[in-house]
Formats: structure tokens, sequence, C-alpha cells
């Protein structure tokens, strides 16, 4: 019970972000809260077809911006069905899925990893806050208990999924932050000069002003001196970073 109640808080925060994003657009983007249902062939094809279009699906279908991690996590975008069918065949167990529990990309998720024996792990983050103390620690306790090798992936394979394998490589593996933040780099199309460079922004914080003092990251992350309100504030994105990852690109 209290894991389900942690996750609907996350996904409910996941969503109330992407609503506040939309509402600050021209032409906001409409939000499908309903279930898209899946149980026969047709509402199969409705949904995929929602995915397909809504969700910008075509341009996946033969890009994945997948890259392994280590042997035990792969990274990618949003995968499609059969996707997953490939990842199943090479190994993957689990799938952690970082977009929250809303529209067609998740129904079909959903449907796919049943059908396919995967087990789906929902674990909902944005890309344009920080993650939050128990964020963190629900990410290292994530790592910790999922059977690999194992999944994972936001929408464009970038930003969440980034920002989570760095929190894997350090939590899990024992990466120095200075190395595990390499996860956060062009080469996975990440863009640190528009409004995602936020996830950037929190570990050159922790490099610059609490590293120094050796108090390691996961310390202060628990301590009261973790503020990722405030360090957001603190953060400004260029006006051409945010007209690539807000206007071009238009970053979930």
């Amino acid at each position: 019970m209290a894991e389900a109640s942690v996750l609907l808080r996350r996904c409910e925060r996941v969503s109330k972000c992407r609503v506040k994003e939309a509402r600050l657009k021209l032409f906001p983007k409409k939000f499908h809260n309903k279930p898209f249902p899946t149980e026969t062939r047709w509402e199969r094809f409705k949904t995929t077809l929602h995915f397909l279009w809504g969700d910008h699906a075509y341009l996946r279908l033969g890009f994945t911006n997948a890259f392994w991690v280590d042997d035990k996590l792969l990274r990618t975008n949003q995968p499609w069905p059969f996707q997953l069918g490939q990842w199943k065949r090479k190994g993957v167990k689990t799938v952690i899925n970082l977009r929250g529990g809303f529209g067609s990309f998740y129904y079909l998720e959903k449907y796919a990893c049943e059908k396919l024996g995967l087990k789906m792990e929902n674990f909902g983050l944005t890309s344009r806050s920080l993650p939050t103390r128990e964020e963190i620690l629900a990410a290292k306790d994530l790592f910790d208990r999922i059977e690999y090798p194992a999944l994972v992936h936001c929408k464009s394979g970038a930003d969440r999924a980034g920002i989570m394998s760095v929190l894997y490589c350090h939590l899990h593996l024992g990466q120095p932050i200075e190395e595990a933040r390499q996860q956060l780099s062009f080469k996975y199309l990440h863009m640190k000069a528009g409004a995602t460079g936020v996830l950037d922004y929190l570990f050159e914080v922790y490099l610059r002003d609490v590293a120094p003092k050796g108090i390691s990251f996961l310390d202060w992350v628990q301590s009261p001196d973790y503020d990722p309100v405030k360090i957001k504030s603190e953060f400004h994105a260029t006006w051409w970073g945010n007209l690539l990852t807000e206007k071009l690109f238009k970053r979930e």
C-alpha cells in the first residue's frame, strides 16, 4: 500500500508539471488522463494510432537512442511493443518507465510487458525539475531490488533516462559523480543549454559547493541542506537552448 501511495503521488506530480508546462504554450498539448483500452485488437489498434501520432512514435520506429550503461542496464527512448520483444530476446527482464502512468504509450507498454512476461516498474520523473530527496532514495532502492538486465526509458531517452543513469552509475555502481554525470551529454541528445540543463546544474552545485567539504552525494541529499526547489531557482537556461528544447524538439 505504501509503494502504491508513493507511485500515485509521483504520477500526480508528473501530470501536474506537464499540464502547467502546457498552459504556458501558445498551442498547448491536449493531455489524455483517461485509460486507453487494450483488451481487443480494435482497441489496441486505436490506441496504437494515438501512440503513433499523439506521442510522435513514428519518429522512434527505427531510432531507439539505445545505449548500454553497463552489462546490466540499458537506456532507450520510448519503446514500441515490438521493440520490447526484441529487447526481451536479448535478455532484458525489467522495464523502468520514467514517464508516469498516463497516455497511450503507458497502456501499450503495460500490455506488451504483461504479454512478454517483463516486469514493469513505473517511476515517474520530470525533466524540468530536480528529483526530491524521496525520489533519489527510492531510485537507490529500485536499483537494489529489480531483476537485471533492465531497460530504463523516458520519451526521448535523453534527459530523464540520463539523470536516472547518473543515479544508477553513482548509487549502484559506485562511480564518482564526476564520472557518472557523463550520462547527461549530447551523445544521448541531452540539451544542457535549455531548461533540461537544470539536471546538469544539480551535479555542478554538488561538485562546486559540497564535494570539496568531503560530504558524499547521498549524505548531502539526506541532509536539510539539499533543497531542489532552491537549486532550480538559481538555474538559468540560455534563450537558444530553450528554443531547442521547448520549441523545436518540444521535450517532454
